[in-house]
């Protein structure tokens, strides 16, 4: 590994609950809860009827008619998302060779509701066997291809250098980032746009979870309806949204007086080689990820002051990554707070491991662990520090945060504080 440290300068986020940086950490560290029945469309069929939606109006949020004409839901987050990072960082890209500034975007499932609707429109409805192409949009390529996100967030920062999508289902949003952050690192470029970006929340996206029971069917209360790591718990709450951050080098931050968040001090993957769906119990590879990430950032476990959970609230899932923390911390697991941000903001796929490294880096920034809504009878096979209901006030100099997806993909990144001695 170079010696080059890479560094978070701009944040942008468009999350349940309000779009931008600022509302987001609003709604985390009050702990309200974004999640509702579902609107976009008629879902009394379904067996889960519950998301996390993001009330977003395209033009008021700076895209043009010919923008939103031309790009997806998901698309259309992660440009926004991407010029609020750009203006927070307050980067001067016309500074910069266009072609040492790199992209990369993460996504699990791409244009989900642009090609659902556009099916609809081409097949009247499901009515026509052979569909009717004279009726579909005129950009209905850029949905069937998910680089087209990567071109969008290029063309807006100007960005001539490597663009690229990440999909490992629910680990593209840490996966995104630490790919662009290796891009840094051996000097192929010196600023990265990178993050993550999912518009899920469709009638196809919900059949195929329906199917497999591990969406929530708890309809009576929606803002309760995620739980992670309650023993009532059963099933998550699909959401939507996107995080895109800009990411330098610590030397060249510095010298330009940027605002610093937070080091990205460590990433790593693996995979459980093991099951489509199925996670082994004891956690053991994403507890191995954790090790390989700690072994980069040169943190021992004992440092880690916070621990941003995948927490998708379904059993499986919750008992793996309890045992795996135990795994990887050891005794530490049990000093160390925890929390799931998906009890307010629910799971969306691709973009929510970008949105918890956001999540991540403003508990840092604020020293402030968000909760975990509804956590009230705890599974006592999850017997950590889950931090419940409230935010808490914490030292968080250190942070790691975790992902798990379908396919067997964990992740693990840990971000730290800059001016840290390095071990």
């Amino acid at each position: 590994m170079s010696g080059r440290r890479v560094v978070i300068t701009g944040i942008g986020v468009l999350a349940p609950g309000g779009v931008g940086t600022g509302n987001f950490w609003n709604l985390l560290s009050e702990g309200r809860t974004a999640t509702r029945g579902i609107t976009f469309f008629d879902p009394s069929t379904f067996r889960s009827r519950v998301a996390a939606e993001i009330d977003f109006d395209a033009e008021a949020h700076g895209l043009t008619p010919q923008e939103t004409r031309r790009m997806d839901r998901a698309a259309q987050f992660a440009v926004v998302a991407a010029r609020e990072a750009l203006a927070d960082s307050g980067i001067d890209l016309t500074a910069h060779d266009p072609h040492r500034v790199g992209v990369t975007v993460g996504s699990a499932v791409g244009a989900t509701m642009g090609l659902d609707q556009e099916y609809r429109v081409v097949s009247d409805g499901g009515r026509l066997d052979c569909v009717d192409h004279t009726y579909a949009v005129p950009h209905l390529y850029n949905y069937l291809v998910p680089s087209s996100f990567a071109a969008e967030v290029a063309w807006a920062a100007g960005a001539e250098g490597p663009s690229t999508v990440v999909s490992t289902g629910c680990t593209s949003g840490i996966d995104s980032v630490g790919y662009a952050v290796e891009l840094i690192r051996e000097g192929s470029t010196d600023v990265m746009v990178t993050g993550s970006s999912d518009a899920p929340i469709s009638p196809i996206t919900m059949a195929c979870f329906d199917a497999i029971k591990a969406t929530t069917s708890r309809h009576d209360e929606p803002e309760r309806a995620s739980r992670p790591f309650d023993g009532t718990r059963n099933g998550f709450v699909l959401g939507e949204g996107a995080a895109v951050f800009v990411l330098e080098e610590l030397g060249a931050a510095r010298r330009r007086g940027a605002h610093i968040y937070a080091e990205i001090a460590g990433y790593a993957t693996r995979s459980n080689a093991y099951h489509m769906t199925g996670l082994r119990p004891d956690g053991a590879e994403m507890a191995e990820a954790i090790r390989a990430a700690l072994d980069e950032a040169r943190v021992a476990p004992d440092a880690v002051d916070y621990i941003n959970a995948h927490g998708s609230g379904t059993k499986q899932n919750d008992r793996h990554e309890t045992a795996a923390f135990k795994r990887s911390l050891k005794d530490h697991a049990y000093r160390t707070p925890v929390s799931s941000i998906k009890s307010m903001v629910g799971h969306s796929l691709g973009a929510i491991g970008s949105i918890e490294i956001a999540a991540s880096a403003l508990a840092m920034e604020h020293h402030v662990v968000p909760p975990t809504a509804n956590l009230h009878t705890p599974d006592p096979e999850c017997d950590l520090d889950y931090v419940p209901v409230t935010a808490r006030e914490w030292t968080t100099n250190t942070v790691l945060t975790v992902g798990s997806g379908f396919g067997g993909f964990q992740s693990a990144m840990v971000l730290a504080r800059p001016e840290r001695s390095l071990a």
